[in-house]
């Protein structure tokens, strides 16, 4: 994946974010539960009756999104420089951490800091770390990725 530096609008950015925190922080003060993806998607596995409707609306919104934000300019280009095998591998560690985590990026970068969590920090330090390590083994060990 590449960013065009030349193009990045921080004020978009500042304001997603802002969007971000709101709805986090709106979803909880409002449903009393914590916004993280994974807990969403995986407690639809298992939902009662009543716990199925807002979680399904939820995960439509994140897939709505895209397009309702066509409506106000194009988004931006993708580009991703990896194979499917890579992809494939990449998704199954992203799982295996969030299982062993107990919960993704967005539970806790987002939420469980924003909530004073010493769990989502020492988490969310974890996940930076194990990216940025990541990135360097593929591209100066490996050869893997430009850039």
């Amino acid at each position: 994946m590449t960013i065009d530096w030349l193009a990045f609008t921080p004020w978009s950015a500042l304001a997603g974010g802002l969007l971000i925190g709101l709805a986090a922080a709106a979803f909880i003060l409002l449903n009393g539960r914590i916004a993280g993806i994974s807990s969403v998607l995986g407690g639809l596995l298992r939902a009662g009756p009543g716990d199925r409707g807002w979680r399904l609306a939820f995960l439509a919104g994140l897939l709505a999104a895209p397009w309702l934000a066509r409506l106000w300019g194009p988004l931006a280009p993708i580009q991703v420089d990896a194979g499917v095998g890579v992809l494939a591998l990449a998704g199954l560690l992203v799982g295996l951490g969030t299982r062993y985590g107990s919960g993704c990026s967005s539970g806790h970068g987002v939420c469980g800091l924003s909530r004073l969590s010493a769990r989502s920090l020492a988490a969310t330090v974890c996940f930076i770390g194990a990216g940025m390590l990541t990135v360097y083994v593929a591209r100066r060990v490996f050869g893997l990725m430009a850039g």
